[in-house]
C-alpha cells in the first residue's frame, strides 16, 4: 500500500513550505515544556526503528485531539521524525519504546525509553488494561490496547465493527485472516471463557496467564502463533 504521508507527495510548493514551517515549530516546541498532554502513543522499537510505523501512522490519522483530527502536517512530521531521528538519536536502548506526546495546544514531542514487559498478565489485569484503553478511545478515537479471545478457532476482538484499531491489532487481524481463521468483532465486552490475550502497540500479543492448562489448547496454540508472528518484528 502506498504511503499517503510521504513529503514528496505535496502537490504545491506552498504546501511543502507550510510543512517545513510546521516542522520548525515542532522542533522549537520540544525545547520548551509541553502543555497538558492530550494524546500519548507508545510504540515498540527494534534496532532503532519502529517496525509497525506505517500502521501506527494510519491509526494516528484516525485519532483526535480536542475533538479534531490531526493535521496532515502533524502526521507527516511524526513519520519523518521517526524515520530520520531514530537512527542517529542519542539514547541507550535501541529496542526500547518510542513515546509520542501531543499536548492540548497541538504541539508534539518524541522521546525514547526502555521497554519493560508487563509484570502482571492475569486475565483480570489484561481486562483492566483493556478497559482503560477503551476510556482513551472515548477521548481520542483509538484504543492503544485491545482484548481478544479465541474460541473454537475464531478470533473474537473486543471492538465494534466500525471501530478504528491500533496498529498492532490491524496486524493481528491480518495474520488471522491470512491463516484462514474467522474474525468476529464482539464489541467491548469479551466473553469470560476462551483463550484470552491483550494486543498492544507497546507489548505485542500478551497471553493471559490462565491460558496455560485452563483453555482449549488448540485455541491457545493459535494465540501463541499470533504472538510469535508479531514478536518476530522485534527480534
Amino acid at each position: 500500500m502506498s504511503d499517503a504521508f510521504d513529503s514528496d507527495l505535496f502537490s504545491t510548493a506552498e504546501e511543502q513550505r507550510a510543512y517545513e514551517e510546521f516542522c520548525e515549530q515542532q522542533e522549537r516546541a520540544q525545547e520548551f515544556r509541553l502543555d497538558q498532554p492530550a494524546l500519548i502513543c507508545r510504540w515498540r522499537m527494534a534496532k532503532r526503528t519502529v517496525p509497525l510505523l506505517n500502521r501506527h501512522i494510519r491509526a494516528l490519522s484516525q485519532r483526535t485531539v480536542n475533538g479534531a483530527p490531526l493535521s496532515h502536517n502533524m502526521l507527516s512530521w511524526a513519520k519523518q521524525h521517526v524515520e530520520w531521528s531514530l537512527a542517529e538519536g542519542d539514547y541507550t536502548d535501541p529496542n526500547g519504546v518510542l513515546m509520542l506526546v501531543i499536548d492540548t495546544n497541538g504541539n508534539a514531542a518524541m522521546s525514547v525509553g526502555p521497554y519493560e514487559p508487563l509484570s502482571e498478565t492475569s486475565a483480570a489485569a489484561l481486562r483492566s488494561r483493556a478497559e482503560r484503553a477503551q476510556e482513551e478511545r472515548g477521548e481520542t478515537g483509538v484504543a492503544p490496547e485491545v482484548l481478544c479471545a479465541v474460541r473454537g478457532g475464531v478470533l473474537q476482538v473486543a471492538a465494534s465493527s466500525d471501530e478504528h484499531l491500533c496498529g498492532a491489532m490491524t496486524l493481528v487481524e491480518q495474520l488471522a485472516a491470512t491463516c484462514g481463521h474467522d474474525i468476529v468483532r464482539a464489541g467491548a465486552e469479551m466473553p469470560a471463557d476462551g483463550a484470552l490475550a491483550l494486543v498492544s502497540d507497546e507489548h505485542g500479543v500478551v497471553l493471559a496467564a490462565e491460558c496455560e492448562g485452563s483453555a482449549d489448547q488448540d485455541d491457545v496454540a493459535f494465540l501463541r502463533f499470533l504472538a510469535g508472528g508479531v514478536a518476530k518484528l522485534f527480534s
